[in-house]
């Protein structure tokens, strides 16, 4: 669903409906999901270095040299998943830089997160990367009727094209002449051939 799809908010329309139908055109119109796992990713990193953990009343500080690079690292993913969100154009981008940030996470701070933010920071990125807009209704027609017409255009040319009559064939074998008008005084040609071919009938 793209923004041209979004309907006007009808008038019995409550606040909870008209909410959850923002929610739901907000998640279709960017990379939600990856932007998401993206921000997920970035809490682990940039948890664990500056936890402190209780074990049988023991305290357990992990913070590290890495610390500041755990800190820049999970900081950076929490920004690229909301740079997607609210700039879909720099979607590959962020894609990208998640990727590879989550990779460097595995030496920088402690293994990603001890492995929890590495699935999701790699799922995220290429969530973000293959992401596509929905094209808009009226591209989508224009490049229909475009389809369309080509397939008319080139349908007409073997509907029209009809078998040729053949010409009729002179059964005698020879030109046909014009008829032309005796002239007055003039002698009958005709009559005198026909008596020159039937010299019985002269007589």
């Amino acid at each position: 669903m793209s923004s041209a799809t979004a309907h006007v908010r009808p008038r019995d329309e409550t606040p909870a409906v008209w909410l959850r139908r923002k929610y739901r055109e907000f998640r279709r119109t960017r990379p939600f999901w990856g932007g998401l796992l993206a921000m997920i990713a970035g809490v682990p990193i940039l948890y664990f270095p500056y936890a402190h953990l209780s074990l049988g009343g023991v305290t357990i500080a992990m913070s590290t040299t890495a610390g500041a690079g755990s800190l820049i690292i999970g900081v950076l993913m929490m920004l690229l998943g909301l740079t997607a969100w609210f700039q879909p154009a720099v979607r590959v981008f962020a894609g990208v830089a998640t990727t590879l940030l989550t990779l460097v996470s595995i030496p920088v701070s402690n293994l990603a997160g001890f492995g929890m933010a590495l699935v999701p920071g790699l799922v995220g990125g290429a969530m973000m990367m293959t992401w596509a807009p929905l094209p808009e209704p009226k591209a989508v027609e224009l490049a229909e009727d475009s389809a369309h017409n080509t397939a008319e255009a080139q349908a007409e040319p073997a509907l029209s094209a009809e078998p040729a009559e053949p010409a009729e064939a002179d059964t005698a074998g020879t030109a046909v002449l014009p008829v032309i008008p005796a002239a007055a005084g003039a002698p009958d040609i005709e009559s005198a051939e026909h008596r020159a071919v039937n010299p019985g009938e002269a007589r």
